[in-house]
């Protein structure tokens, strides 16, 4: 039988994850939902967790958000970027050799939205989709 004095440090360490955990997957204040899910994709992408996490936190009342993406093509977080939306040309950069342009290491700061809203920031803009290149960097960070 383990005496509860050693469980101690554990259970410390378990709140502190959890703490943890909790605030490296908050929205930052006015992010954009799409800058939101594009940087929580780097925990992995399960369905629309990420986007409806950004919806319970910051815009409650747009209950219509899954059906909204699901139009685009957008049936999980990583979906959004392949069939949705992409960023737009000017914040990608041009890589000589494959003579393409493609999304930078890292984004610019988001542009920011009005509290409760669920549109990108000017960053995005709708797309018909990336290609392969592009849904193998959003999965492979």
């Amino acid at each position: 039988m383990t005496a509860e004095p050693e469980l101690a440090p554990v259970l410390h360490i378990e709140r502190e994850l959890r703490h943890l955990s909790v605030l490296i997957t908050q929205p930052e204040p006015s992010e954009c939902l799409h800058c939101y899910v594009y940087r929580m994709l780097e925990f992995g992408c399960t369905g629309l967790r990420w986007a409806k996490r950004y919806r319970d936190l910051r815009a409650p009342r747009a209950t219509a958000l899954e059906r909204h993406l699901m139009s685009k093509g957008a049936g999980c977080d990583c979906e959004i970027f392949m069939n949705g939306w992409s960023l737009h040309r000017k914040y990608q950069v041009y890589d000589p050799d494959a003579e393409e342009y493609d999304y930078p290491e890292e984004l610019p700061k988001c542009q920011g939205v009005r509290g409760g809203s669920v549109q990108p920031c000017g960053l995005w803009t709708a797309s018909s989709g990336l290609g392969s290149r592009t849904i193998f960097r959003l999965s492979g960070r």
